[in-house]
């Protein structure tokens, strides 16, 4: 089986491409395209990538993405990007004959205002929060897409909606990254420059759930037997917790002294985050391994050896 793995060199395709290998595929069966080779928002480049390694199963994992301010300095980049990305490797998959299609979307896709937890039929029940809305549409729209052509020419796939992924080799860049880095980064930099303070956007209510990176690479390679009627599945830990005592769990493992400041004039984002699972453990049989604590400790430790190392 030759599979297609779209940003399988990115911070959750490495951990794909390693499940992949454990799991038994063949290392010379899996393409993983180069953006400078292929540009897969041009419908020729995508054509292009699909006759050089003719794969039998595609995971679509290539995405723009970034925390709340990269989502409300670029949306239309993240709304164009997104969309055009999966509309050219999804009508490709269609016209070379694929199998299957993963497609991996986003818990930003849901409602504002949500029941929480999350279930997948709800996710038609009102519009994203706003600072994550071109971007969660945009994912949200291909699963509509990738309906449409199961019912029209029975191409299969699957649509996974993980939570707030985390763990090492995350995305650290102050302005693109998401909450768990962001607060790592400013936490061990404070710690090391001594500082009094580390300042947070948000007034810290909001609540998010968190998945490490090897559990969510897990379930995507499970779904890879799965593919059917483009059906939604959440990717989840099951555990919920406020942005505020995130930040007081990475003081406390980062060694920081000083005061948390928070900073109400900067937006929230969507006030509950906390998915249902039920579906992942039935129709995959899977469900996270890594505790969250021990995780997040791991991915602090990376992170400050890596500094280290750079220094």
């Amino acid at each position: 089986m030759k599979i297609l793995l779209t940003g399988g060199s990115g911070f959750l395709g490495s951990r794909v491409l390693h499940y992949l290998l454990e799991a038994g595929y063949n290392e010379s069966d899996i393409f993983i395209p180069r953006s400078v080779d292929y540009d897969l928002t041009n419908s020729y480049d995508t054509k292009l990538l699909f006759q050089d390694c003719d794969p039998d199963v595609v995971i679509h994992l290539a995405a723009v993405v970034g925390g709340i301010g990269a989502n409300r300095e670029y949306p239309g980049e993240y709304f164009y990007n997104n969309m055009m990305m999966g509309i050219n490797v999804i009508e490709r998959s269609r016209k070379h004959g694929v199998y299957g299609i993963v497609q991996v979307g986003t818990v930003c896709s849901y409602p504002k205002y949500c029941k929480v937890p999350f279930v997948e039929d709800d996710i038609w029940e009102g519009f994203p929060e706003e600072t994550n809305a071109p971007y969660g549409i945009a994912k949200k729209a291909l699963g509509v897409m990738l309906r449409a052509y199961y019912d029209q020419y029975n191409l299969k796939s699957i649509v996974l909606l993980p939570c707030n992924l985390y763990g090492p080799n995350d995305n650290f860049d102050e302005k693109s990254s998401h909450v768990i880095p962001a607060l790592i980064k400013k936490f061990v930099d404070a710690t090391e420059n001594n500082l009094d303070s580390v300042h947070c956007w948000g007034d810290g209510s909001a609540t998010r759930e968190f998945l490490h990176v090897d559990d969510a690479a897990r379930g995507i390679v499970l779904a890879i037997n799965k593919c059917g009627g483009a059906e939604n599945v959440n990717l989840g830990s099951s555990s919920e917790i406020r942005i505020r005592d995130l930040a007081e769990i990475i003081k406390s493992i980062t060694g920081f002294r000083g005061e948390i400041v928070w900073d109400s004039s900067m937006p929230n984002g969507q006030p509950r985050r906390l998915l249902d699972t039920t579906k992942a453990k039935n129709l995959l049989g899977w469900e996270p391994m890594i505790k969250f604590h021990d995780g997040l400790a791991d991915t602090i430790n990376w992170w400050t050896n890596l500094q280290k190392k750079e220094k």
